[in-house]
């Protein structure tokens, strides 16, 4: 089982126009196993894409750790996939050729780059679709391009930027469980950022609450919810349960509580 951790991670960010430094996040210690979902909400400006971007090695902690299995990261690494809201696949490439580009680079030959993108897009539900141009595609189907794009490369983590966030309510809802089953049939470990509450609960085996100013945990619950959803339960009956409705108005207390206060 690998173990993906930020071990007392502390950034502080350069105040535009001046030689003074805000801090972002403040003692995060998070470690994320092999067999998990970890979605981490909290609002804007408590940190989500900074602590993201540590984690797949983009952004250098001022202080603290990042590690995977004990082994400290440097950068990017193939064992870290990263999904944007913005899918940001090469337009001048089919689908099948974002998907197998990543092999490519690791000097994989033509036919097996080619016949392994093309089971990837299968298993993303896109099976038949490779030879498509990125703009003949919905919002919906790029996004799963680019998660196929991202498992190309057999990732042990894969870290998402609000995936969904620019789709539609439909799509999105459908994304959700897709998502889910990806997870659960790759064995890839998920880190995922969102703003929204039912999302972190249908999908997540925990939900990581930040606080802002600067980012810092308050909360790490642990859900079953989408169990519920991939044994076949609808989202409508799983917002239903009462220990759904019960988390739901715990995470938004703690969310925009202080809000609350602010405004009475």
């Amino acid at each position: 089982m690998s173990i993906l951790s930020l071990q007392s991670l502390s950034l502080d960010y350069a105040e535009a126009g001046t030689r003074q430094k805000r801090r972002v996040l403040d003692g995060i210690n998070l470690h994320i196993a092999s067999d998990e979902f970890v979605i981490v909400i909290g609002r804007s400006g408590s940190g989500k894409t900074s602590l993201l971007n540590l984690a797949a090695g983009f952004t250098e902690p001022s202080e603290g750790r990042v590690s995977v299995d004990g082994k400290e990261i440097d950068g990017p690494g193939a064992d870290r996939a990263v999904v944007f809201q913005d899918d940001a696949l090469y337009p001048w490439l089919s689908a099948v050729g974002n998907v197998a580009f990543p092999l490519k680079l690791q000097g994989i030959a033509r036919a097996e780059r080619q016949s392994h993108a093309e089971e990837l897009l299968a298993k993303v539900g896109l099976e038949g679709a490779g030879h498509k141009n990125i703009w003949e595609l919905s919002g919906g189907m790029r996004q799963r391009v680019g998660i196929a794009r991202a498992l190309a490369s057999g990732p042990r983590f894969l870290l998402l930027d609000e995936p969904l966030g620019a789709l539609d309510a439909l799509t999105r809802s459908r994304m959700q469980k897709f998502l889910l089953e990806v997870w659960a049939g790759s064995k890839t470990s998920a880190l995922l950022i969102t703003h929204s509450i039912d999302e972190a609960l249908l999908l997540a085996t925990r939900v990581i609450v930040l606080a802002p100013n600067p980012g810092r945990i308050v909360a790490d619950v642990r859900t079953e919810f989408g169990k519920a959803l991939l044994d076949g339960k609808s989202v409508k009956e799983i917002k239903m349960f009462a220990a759904f409705k019960s988390l739901h108005d715990e995470l938004t207390a703690l969310i925009h509580g202080d809000e609350e206060e602010i405004a009475a």
